[in-house]
């Protein structure tokens, strides 16, 4: 950064000259480009701007008309500042003429009482101007170095947005083009006081250049983009004009969040890792204020506050582990779809990505007088119509506030467990839903549940380890199809003798008898038992 023509005032150089501003006060804030000595008048034609002009005035003119002349070549040609020694033409005070006119041109004037060596002021100011410029390159080498590591590593947004705030030290937003907010960083400070009626406000900035500085807010907007396909935009707070590495700090930001959107093609966009995020921190209650997570949603267009609440989860009933992220991040899209046309306001998002545990989560937020039912059943329909494919739609109980969220999302989760292993063809789950099934899922890490299991099954099990054959499976197979011989030889692809044999083998294994009733229905539930605990160790 350039120094200004106070940063000139305070070199040791300038100083031992005793200076002293008789004009242009106010504009001591003027950058210095570079130092220029000169004796003669018609110098104007020969400057760039930016130029600080030392002077003796020994060559000056007498006649105030010229000196106005003079002084206004010089503001026109847009010198930062003329610095005149006193004791060779003028010995105590200069020209009211000159300073009169310099005042109507804003331009400062200076006056050194003592004589100084031009030299000195000359090397002080160049070597502070090159020093500035060494910083200020320095600076741009280090943040091009940060913002390479963070795209070789493939940082989240989340990640570079709040690089951009502990950097620049101000508050941070990353916004799409309609002005919803992707992410955000308070840089300390209330995040909901930042976010407040953020669309509104944004909406009134609109800047004429791809980078530029807004007066009226104090933000410096930068678009984010690649390729003539612009998403979104990166603001940082200011309050007063940008410094030149604030500048391309926002700039090589917002290529490392473009570049990132290009090459992470099989990624989940920018809106569903917001959404995302949002929801995964409001699992692990790690909003110190349930009023900060709200605040984070309205500017994502989901008012949280005073609305009823319900988490939702979605899974294939089967995916492959290498097309599971893909898989998973096409689906929330077609979720955050399938709610944006059913007109129910939404956060849509992949939970713990890339672990077995990875869901689609949906944090449906509900007006006091929708319908719970309707609005399922016609997200739901659309889901699987957009999907294509076998998807587990589970929902949890209606909650009235942000904190109970994570209680609606665990329900949500245990009915999504036993759904993925039932073959019913629900639109979508609720807990009531699964009856028995649901009942042992939720039994399944108790000790009690587990001895019935190894009480009822245990010989049948240890008689299939051993010998490798599926009496187990012949026997799920018959109490499924409601006992019926004929049907349940006809699914496990047997002749009926010998369907017939192996249920003889099995009543000597267990010492059961197949036709007792209330036998086969404590087989039956021990089977289900023993389907939650197996589905809970893989």
């Amino acid at each position: 950064m350039l120094p200004t023509v106070a940063d000139v005032l305070q070199l040791d150089a300038v100083r031992r000259g005793q200076p002293r501003v008789v004009a242009g006060g106010d504009r001591l804030s003027n950058r210095v480009r570079w130092v220029h000595v000169a004796e003669v008048t018609d110098i104007a034609h020969l400057l760039h701007g930016g130029e600080l002009v030392l002077t003796t005035g020994i060559a000056l003119p007498d006649e105030p008309a010229r000196l106005r002349v003079y002084i206004g070549e010089l503001a026109e040609v847009g010198v930062s500042g003329l610095m005149v020694e006193l004791g060779r033409r003028y010995s105590s005070a200069l020209p009211p003429a000159l300073v009169a006119a310099a005042e109507d041109h804003g331009l400062p004037v200076v006056v050194l009482a003592h004589e100084p060596a031009f030299v000195d002021i000359t090397e002080a100011v160049h070597a502070r101007i090159v020093q500035d410029q060494f910083a200020e390159l320095r600076a741009s080498e280090q943040l091009h170095e940060i913002f390479t590591r963070l795209s070789v590593e493939g940082a989240s947004t989340d990640e570079v947005v709040r690089q951009v705030a502990a950097l620049g030290g101000r508050p941070v937003v990353l916004e799409n083009l309609a002005h919803q907010v992707l992410a955000a960083d308070a840089d300390g400070g209330d995040p909901a006081e930042l976010l407040s009626a953020w669309e509104t406000r944004s909406r009134a900035v609109r800047p004429d250049q791809r980078t530029a500085y807004d007066e009226a807010s104090g933000w410096l907007v930068t678009t984010v983009g690649a390729r003539g396909e612009d998403w979104g935009r990166l603001i940082l707070v200011l309050g007063a004009p940008p410094s030149p590495r604030e500048t391309v700090l926002v700039e090589r930001a917002a290529t490392t969040l473009a570049l990132g959107r290009l090459l992470d093609r099989h990624a989940e966009s920018v809106e569903r890792q917001a959404h995302g995020t949002i929801i995964a921190r409001i699992l692990e209650h790690s909003y110190s204020d349930p009023q900060e997570a709200a605040a984070r949603a309205r500017a994502l267009g989901v008012p949280l506050s005073g609305r009823r609440l319900l988490g939702v989860v979605l899974r294939p009933r089967t995916a492959t582990a290498a097309g599971s992220a893909a898989e998973l991040a096409e689906l929330a899209e077609v979720a955050a779809t399938a709610c944006k046309d059913a007109r129910l306001a939404a956060l849509v998002g992949v939970l713990d990505e890339g672990s077995p545990h990875a869901r689609v989560g949906v944090l449906a937020s509900l007006p006091a007088r929708t319908d719970v039912e309707t609005a399922l059943n016609e997200v739901a329909t659309r889901v699987r119509k957009q999907s294509g494919g076998d998807v587990v739609m589970a929902t949890g109980s209606v909650v009235e506030s942000i904190r109970d969220v994570r209680r609606s999302f665990q329900e949500a989760e245990q009915v999504a467990d036993v759904a993925c292993r039932s073959s019913g063809g629900r639109l979508f789950y609720r807990l009531p839903d699964l009856r028995l099934r649901g009942l042992l899922h939720l039994l399944r890490d108790d000790a009690r549940l587990q001895t019935f299991v190894e009480r009822e099954l245990g010989p049948l099990l240890e008689y299939d380890a051993q010998r490798g054959s599926d009496l187990t499976r012949i026997l799920e197979l018959y109490l499924e199809a409601g006992r019926n011989k004929a049907v349940a030889a006809q699914q496990a692809h047997l002749s009926r003798p010998a369907f017939y044999e192996r249920l003889r083998r099995i009543e000597r294994v267990l010492n059961a008898d197949l036709d007792d009733v209330e036998s086969c229905v404590s087989l039956h539930v021990a089977l289900l038992a023993l389907s939650s605990v197996r589905w809970e160790r893989s």
